[in-house]
């Protein structure tokens, strides 16, 4: 499946795998990319050397295109914006925030940049600032989430903007790809099915959570700190919920209780004090598989669909 995004990022399949912080890291990121997707490792708040490193090893592991995600709410943006161009990444992908000041300077440097929006505005202005593309996220994505729904948002950024538009949130499986395609989009982003990866790196507990999550085990906390996160739905993320419903809650023990709770989750498993980040389609994966085997059941599902 040729599209400009597989032209834009020289990779075989249309298929990115999403930039999750503490997840996505070089062995998922060298295995998407292996598969002939487009692999990515997550920036987050992780220090300038470990993240040289992980890009450093993706390197050795893969000849592939892989990218690097920037959160630039990140207190070290600056830094991470740095070290993509230092480090010749192929390409970046930005989430929570406008890249706009970076546009410049990674263009020079021949990084291509996809900023992830949650609106039309917003990818219209990426577009005016030089993005090469836009990752038009619904709020079914784990993580960081607008409210717009990808079916709603995906086709009013296509018909809004002229670059190629990459669809994600509630994507898993050759259907989702095809329905994207056929709203207008030229890429598809997936994070949630590769934590039912084998290569995916994150505590078992967090794999099995995934896998046993059903139709309504997400739910969406932090709404009024600003910063919304869809999470599976375990007790410690139902209290986190009901008290910012309820305003037992401050926003500022919010921010408390939940500072290093992603970490919790995909390092340790911590299942009473971690947020385990997962996207709404979470209820449809039901085994773990290779990269290589997601990636190409996805894309040829999605070509059949298609008749292509």
């Amino acid at each position: 499946m040729k599209t400009r995004i597989t032209e834009l990022l020289g990779c075989k399949y249309p298929i990115i795998q999403g930039g999750m912080a503490w997840v996505a890291e070089h062995t998922l990121a060298s295995s998407v990319s292996e598969a002939g997707g487009a692999g990515i490792i997550a920036g987050g708040n992780a220090p300038i050397d470990y993240l040289r490193e992980q890009i450093r090893l993706c390197k050795e592991k893969t000849s592939n295109p892989f990218g690097v995600n920037i959160m630039l709410m990140s207190p070290n943006a600056d830094d991470l914006a740095q070290i993509v161009i230092d480090e010749k990444v192929q390409f970046v992908t930005t989430g929570a925030g406008n890249p706009g000041k970076y546009i410049e300077a990674w263009k020079n440097a021949g990084v291509k940049v996809i900023p992830v929006v949650p609106s039309v505005a917003l990818a219209k202005r990426m577009e005016r600032a030089g993005a090469d593309a836009v990752i038009a996220e619904g709020t079914e994505s784990g993580g960081h989430i607008g409210e717009n729904t990808t079916m709603c948002l995906v086709p009013q950024v296509v018909d809004a903007v002229e670059i190629p538009v990459i669809a994600a949130g509630g994507i898993a499986d050759g259907r989702g790809m095809a329905a994207s395609f056929m709203l207008g989009a030229e890429g598809v982003q997936i994070g949630t099915r590769f934590l039912a990866s084998e290569e995916c790196q994150i505590h078992p507990v967090f794999k099995d959570l995934v896998l046993k999550a059903k139709d309504t085990d997400s739910v969406v906390t932090g709404r009024y700190t600003g910063h919304p996160c869809r999470n599976v739905k375990t007790k410690f993320a139902k209290q986190l919920a009901k008290g910012e419903t309820d305003g037992t809650l401050s926003p500022e023990e919010f921010e408390k209780l939940t500072v290093g709770a992603l970490r919790r989750a995909v390092v340790d498993g911590d299942i009473e004090s971690g947020s385990f980040l997962c996207g709404a389609i979470a209820g449809m994966i039901n085994d773990i598989k290779p990269c290589a085997e997601i990636v190409r059941e996805i894309n040829d599902g999605a070509e059949k669909l298609l008749k292509l």
